[in-house]
């Protein structure tokens, strides 16, 4: 199990990972169409963006947090 304290880094790495491969999934369908390199093209976008997605989650997520929490209020 890993510890507590790792959750934020691990829901950044899940959702970066997630959202990341189903947007250039999307984006590579819509630029080149679907054929034989589709799948390779979407991979090597893949790859490119993941860590890009993750830096960005990590980096924005506590900002978001705090702006969602002025945003919403709290249950009674």
């Amino acid at each position: 199990m890993i510890p507590a304290r790792f959750a934020n880094a691990l829901f950044a790495l899940i959702m970066s990972g997630l959202m990341s491969c189903v947007v250039t999934g999307i984006a590579t369908v819509k630029a080149i169409g679907v054929g034989p390199s589709t799948f390779g093209d979407w991979m090597a976008s893949w790859a490119f963006c993941w860590p890009i997605a993750f830096v960005v989650i990590l980096t924005l997520g506590p900002a978001v947090k705090r702006m969602i929490a002025r945003l919403v209020r709290p249950q009674s």
